[in-house]
């Protein structure tokens, strides 16, 4: 299951992201001095032990079929293709979106928020922003609902093409909360469902409410009073906490109301209810929930923990899909790859759709969808894999991540390197620093660049960041002494506490640098010169945890990239 592919030409060709619009941006010139940082590749490499003797038959798929940050999976079936986007939080451009003939063989066709007018993330914390979205198609238009938290509310894009270009912000009118869905009825009335606060007072920590309204698209509005179909959960007396994440099928005559319960963490689950109108009342199934992995033991080989906000498909031959979210935590409860997208059947019993018994783990593998087959991506999702960017194109490929919006264009790509302006925003800040990322999708994983650099002041600094959220991340990479004299630095944060882990002096321009993970430890490696044969061992046995969601909290998970910063003293 290991490939290796060369992202480049075909991104050009293929693939148009729209980051930067000449209209709206000032362009800064990215100079090629040696206070600007010149990398001229970047290699990611995936190898979790579960894979390497892993026997995959040519009718079986492996998950997660989507790895590393990509959570809170929404799916939409047009015909014979599939669109699935997902949560983006604070970076740019946002709520990527793929596509799929087989449910398996995943390629991004582009993101969904990719021009800076629609998605304003200044100073936001990395775990605002972008929250969970839903995609729908109705009528030749392919429609997202999200929220933008802290920076807006509940908003609707629309577009023709789901690679885009996609509208700006359509604001719903009197939605709030989060997680917002729309269900077209075959009768032509259109629902917007959501998570809010309860009716009164909430009883306890953590009671929400899913909600429903009657909404015209033509005018923008709420054309009913919002009326709650879920109050607390599916057993209020148990007191069940966060349900959210709704989404409205219709199975016959009878409406199916399934949504994400227990909060994004060890009591996650899926749960559903039933009902003859869209506006309930609903009944919930007695077998509820019908996705978790809360009552199983981490202590196994492949532990999927936290599974639920699911949202489901109908294949063209009958057959019902499911993807939702899960974590694989290395040691039973760390893990830095973020929240991941798995796939598994639906099977229906007594008219009610179930993913998995309570008792039952995921699976690594199982058979796949009854679709004709589709050939691998250029870019692997899932499995071991190793992609190198080579930085030919002129534009940067899809699955590339900013730090909030951009406001105006700091980089220069194309002609085998792309060189960064170093600027004075820090990783650490809430600002937009000079940093290009891509997500860690294996515990066991590599990153490796060749930078050409030299700082010019103090405080100058340029190399490779492993961030999870700006206040916990390893930067290893050159910066300067307190004279100004080039150092090859490992630097970590841990909330508000910065360590120099090691440091000495280099009289070379030219390094290459990599950051091995391997579960819990970093080792990070360097050699003078591009194109090294032999790596030699700078710092070993980092403690990586420090990148898990469990130290650092919050929705992401780690994303290691190329970074500058200029000091501005």
């Amino acid at each position: 299951m290991e490939a290796e592919k060369k992202s480049g030409p075909f991104w050009s060709a293929s693939i148009k992201l729209s980051l930067f619009v000449a209209a709206t941006f000032l362009w800064m010139g990215c100079s090629t001095a040696n206070n600007n940082p010149v990398f001229d590749h970047f290699t990611y490499e995936g190898n979790d032990p579960v894979y390497e003797d892993l026997e995959i038959g040519d009718d079986e798929f492996v998950n997660p079929i989507i790895a590393g940050f990509y959570p809170d999976p929404s799916i939409v079936r047009v015909e014979d293709d599939y669109y699935m986007i997902h949560s983006s939080f604070s970076y740019f451009p946002g709520i990527p979106i793929f596509h799929s003939k087989d449910l398996v063989n995943w390629t991004q066709i582009g993101n969904v928020l990719d021009r800076p007018s629609q998605m304003n993330l200044d100073s936001l914390r990395m775990s605002r922003g972008v929250f969970a979205a839903t995609i729908e198609y109705h009528e030749g238009t392919f429609y997202v609902l999200n929220t933008l938290v802290d920076a807006g509310g509940n908003f609707m894009v629309t577009a023709t093409d789901p690679a885009g270009p996609w509208s700006d912000p359509i604001w719903l009118d009197r939605v709030g909360g989060i997680d917002p869905s729309i269900y077209f009825d075959d009768d032509g009335k259109v629902y917007v469902i959501n998570n809010d606060a309860p009716e009164g007072e909430p009883l306890y920590q953590g009671h929400r409410a899913i909600w429903i309204r009657e909404y015209d698209l033509a005018t923008n509005k709420s054309i009913s009073e919002p009326k709650v179909i879920i109050n607390g959960g599916v057993d209020i007396s148990k007191k069940p906490v966060w349900i959210e994440g709704p989404h409205l099928i219709k199975v016959g005559d009878d409406y199916y109301l399934h949504a994400a319960e227990g909060g994004t963490g060890p009591d996650h689950s899926q749960v559903v209810l039933k009902g003859k109108s869209p506006l309930g009342p609903f009944t919930p199934y007695e077998g509820n929930p019908i996705l978790t992995q809360r009552t199983i033991s981490p202590d196994r080989e492949f532990a999927v923990e936290y599974t639920g906000h699911a949202d489901m498909v109908e294949t063209a031959n009958g057959e019902w899909w499911t993807i939702f979210l899960g974590v694989r935590p290395y040691d039973g409860r760390n893990f830095n790859t973020g929240r991941e997208t798995f796939l598994l059947p639906v099977t229906w019993k007594d008219g009610w759709p179930v993913i998995l018994e309570e008792s039952k783990p995921v699976p690594v593998k199982l058979k796949k969808p009854d679709l004709p087959e589709q050939p691998a991506p250029d870019i692997p999702t899932h499995g071991n894999f190793t992609v190198t960017e080579e930085f030919t194109a002129q534009e940067l490929a899809p699955y590339w991540l900013f730090m909030r919006t951009p406001r105006e264009k700091w980089y220069e790509t194309g002609n085998g390197s792309l060189t960064i302006t170093a600027r004075p925003d820090h990783i650490s800040g809430l600002g937009q620093p000079s940093f290009i990322g891509r997500r860690q999708q294996h515990a066991y994983a590599s990153f490796s660049t060749t930078m050409r650099y030299t700082p010019e002041h103090v405080g100058d600094e340029a190399g490779l960041v492993a961030n999870q959220n700006g206040s916990h991340y390893f930067f290893f990479g050159v910066g300067t002494d307190h004279e100004g004299r080039p150092e090859l630095q490992l630097r970590q944060r841990i909330k508000d506490e910065v360590s120099q882990l090691k440091a000495f002096h280099i009289n070379t321009e030219e390094l290459s640098l990599k950051i091995e993970a391997k579960g819990d430890a970093y080792n990070f490696y360097y050699a003078e010169g591009a194109d090294p044969e032999h790596w030699k061992l700078f710092y070993e046995n980092a403690d990586g945890t420090i990148l898990s969601t469990e130290t650092a909290g919050g929705f992401v998970g780690t994303v290691v990239g190329m970074y500058a910063y200029s000091n501005p003293e």
